[in-house]
């Protein structure tokens, strides 16, 4: 039997066009609009397209830049329990160097036929990306969310830890330990936490610690172990007593830079991280650090995702979340400085 799309969209209360992007699979339908079609289908006696009837339903992507980093298997861990909840399986996308890109998963989820996408940390963090791979994607109607590195020119709802507080945080703990020589090794300078961590330390730096001229004070680096070390070792170079990290991974990489000095941690140079992985509690010296609320952050990425899909706009302000300062063992006291006099006979 021949399928008419006007017996189909009279039947769903839809138009034609709406059924037509249905029955290729198209994203930008919510939810019950699509049920609503199908049903169709089936109460008319209309045979469901391959397409329909091998695809699977309810996939949402997943898209984080890597899980060398502890913090983005558990924002993934959060999601995926999430949208299970809700029933909805989520499509697990890893970058890896020279791998496949965040573009190249993009256009697979779409073959998919995936209900939305969820970013973490994505291209959209960085401040000199091209915005219209999201653009793409809005005027197809693809339900999305991008967590941390908010960018006002991409209609889409943000959810960002407010990386600015948190070096608030951290410089404060500091100088309440004595610390004025205060170093911050951060990520690149064009990614946005970066960027709202860089504003974060020197507003702190001059209000807590009476600094104003904090240049040689930041020394951008990669988001890896080795780009906190050589931050690190920078900064030491300069003469800091403590050290604010961009990541749980650099804090590590300090710490390590320190003790190629042979520097003791706290003793002789505070370090303080980012994010609280699960392993930092663990290392040695346990990591102070600032915990970024990864499980309310996921919660609310999935409900505003949800809410796109069942045809409900969610709000397009950034919805910013406050991290918590864990204090551990990897700070302590500024170092009294001992004299070099000798004591004659």
């Amino acid at each position: 039997m021949t399928m008419r799309l006007a017996d189909v969209a009279a039947h769903a209360g839809v138009s034609e066009a709406t059924v037509s992007r249905v029955l290729n699979g198209k994203p930008g339908v919510a939810a019950a609009t699509r049920q609503a079609v199908l049903t169709a289908l089936d109460v008319l006696g209309y045979e469901r397209p391959a397409k329909l009837r091998q695809q699977h339903a309810g996939l949402i992507g997943l898209i984080v830049p890597e899980l060398t980093n502890p913090i983005f298997p558990a924002f993934a861990q959060v999601i995926e329990s999430a949208l299970v909840l809700s029933g909805y399986t989520a499509v697990l996308c890893t970058q890896t160097p020279g791998g496949i890109t965040e573009d190249d998963y993009t256009d697979l989820l779409l073959e998919r036929g995936v209900s939305g996408i969820v970013f973490v940390n994505g291209l959209h963090a960085d401040s000199r990306s091209d915005r219209a791979r999201y653009r793409r994607l809005i005027g197809l109607g693809l339900p999305m969310v991008l967590i941390n590195g908010y960018r006002p020119d991409i209609d889409a709802p943000f959810i960002s830890n407010d990386d600015a507080a948190a070096l608030d945080m951290a410089v404060s703990h500091l100088v309440s330990l004595g610390h004025r020589r205060i170093g911050l090794a951060v990520g690149q300078e064009r990614f946005v936490p970066s960027i709202r961590k860089i504003a974060g330390f020197r507003r702190a730096m001059a209000e807590y610690a009476g600094v104003t001229d904090t240049d040689d004070l930041v020394v951008p680096s990669l988001f890896t172990i080795e780009g906190g070390q050589s931050a690190a070792q920078q900064l030491l170079d300069r003469g800091c007593t403590a050290i604010c990290c961009g990541s749980d991974i650099m804090a590590i990489g300090a710490i390590r830079g320190a003790r190629q000095r042979d520097l003791r941690v706290p003793e002789d140079v505070s370090i303080v991280g980012f994010d609280d992985s699960p392993m930092t509690a663990y290392l040695d010296p346990p990591l102070t650090t600032l915990r970024q609320p990864v499980r309310d952050m996921g919660l609310a990425a999935v409900e505003n995702l949800l809410e796109e899909i069942g045809g409900v706009r969610a709000p397009r302000t950034e919805l910013l979340y406050r991290p918590e300062l864990v204090v551990r063992r990897s700070t302590g006291p500024v170092p009294t400085k001992t004299g070099d006099a000798k004591t004659e006979d």
